[in-house]
């Protein structure tokens, strides 16, 4: 664990800098020695300058083997501000607009609204989950001829042979209508490869990883020997998670799990969950964005992927949705410790992040346990240890 060596010298908006590292590390340990967490890298940077840099419990508990900073872990949906991202980016160097249709893309992406008209989904629409596709678990649960994998699940497809699927299913609403989390970003990932002349990967590597000094961000795992063991809730202690593992259940929210996926080179790569790195790679990426944008993103769009992106249509309670994920508006609604103005989102696989533009905060929580370090009750024991509340 990394903390200042002597007593600070001076605070910045109203934070005394060793008290947010003694509350965040001595949480991180209360919920390892609880075993609620088995695997944590916890990172907490203010105004760019590390306050906490915090490694607790094992990425192999079996192995006996411990986290460390440079531990590898699976992104879930941290991987979509990846994707988000590196589409910006593209857009901002002329190769693609946020207007422009999915369809002049991806033509085998063509579903349909609930009236049978082809649906005019744009780029903006997919960025912002206001597509009118759904993370609907019965897509999962349909016949095998119609079954589709929305990015955690193991599968031998492309992303045109799983999601063409859906051409036959009609959207949940008109593109624009509404908010509704779901796969739109895998849809993204396959414009970007289309666009970029290669995979998703080689884009998001291109554009975001070396610019930023990403050695780990990848659509594959660059080295065996640090990637962390998923775990799964369970009600005595975490267990290593089976494959698959489904969480949830069939009436409502439900995944199935895959830790073998990230192995196989047939399974499409999805834009919405597909990828690894370390704690450190996240921070780079949001920090790049906190501070303004450079070196990859104008300072208009680095404040526009912050900004509510959805004007008045609700999105989770409490919460606007902005490029790169969901912006707090109202901290009572959104039940959580964190200010309005915060933008946060997180991964099923065990991981959370913020930022507070205001206070220039911004904070990583990688850990390999699912729900828990995403879903469960962690996150917002994390933000309130943070704002001390």
């Amino acid at each position: 664990m990394r903390v200042p060596d002597t007593e600070p010298a001076f605070s910045l908006g109203g934070f005394e800098h060793v008290s947010i590292a003694k509350r965040v590390s001595d949480l991180v340990d209360r919920v390892i020695e609880e075993e609620r967490i088995t695997g944590a890298v916890v990172l907490v940077y203010q105004d760019g300058k590390p306050l906490l840099e915090k490694t607790a419990g094992f990425a192999d508990r079996e192995a006996g083997l411990p986290v460390k900073l440079d531990t590898i872990f699976r992104y879930a949906s941290v991987t979509k501000p990846f994707v988000a991202v590196t589409a910006l980016v593209m857009v901002e160097k002329g190769l693609l607009r946020l207007d422009d249709r999915v369809g002049e893309y991806l033509p085998w992406f063509r579903p349909k609204s609930a009236d049978g008209r082809e649906a005019a989904i744009t780029l903006r629409h997919l960025l912002t989950h206001t597509s009118g596709l759904l993370y609907d678990p019965a897509l999962e649960l349909l016949p095998e001829s119609q079954r589709m994998t929305l990015g955690l699940g193991n599968t031998d497809f492309s992303l045109e042979e799983n999601f063409s699927r859906h051409n036959t299913i009609p959207l949940a609403f008109e593109p624009g209508a509404r908010w509704a989390y779901s796969f739109a970003t895998d849809i993204l990932g396959g414009v970007l490869a289309v666009v970029h002349g290669g995979t998703l990967e080689e884009a998001v590597v291109q554009h975001i990883a070396l610019p930023l000094g990403m050695a780990d961000a990848r659509f594959h795992v660059t080295d065996l020997a640090r990637l962390a063991v998923a775990y799964a809730d369970h009600p005595d202690r975490p267990v290593r998670m089976p494959d698959p593992w489904v969480s949830g259940d069939e009436e409502g929210w439900r995944t199935v799990f895959s830790p073998q996926r990230i192995f196989n080179p047939n399974a499409f790569q999805s834009g919405g969950a597909g990828m690894v790195g370390t704690a450190q790679d996240v921070m780079r990426l949001l920090e790049m964005l906190r501070r303004g944008g450079a070196p990859l993103l104008s300072p208009d769009m680095a404040t526009a992927a912050l900004s509510n992106q959805i004007g008045d249509i609700e999105g989770e309670p409490g919460y606007r949705f902005s490029f790169v994920g969901g912006l707090v508006i109202d901290p009572a609604a959104a039940a959580t410790a964190l200010p309005k103005g915060a933008i946060q989102w997180g991964g099923v696989y065990g991981n959370t992040w913020f930022i507070d533009p205001a206070l220039k905060l911004t904070v990583v929580s990688l850990t390999n346990n699912a729900l828990e370090g995403c879903n469960g009750a962690y996150p917002e024991m994390l933000r309130a240890a943070v704002y001390d509340r």
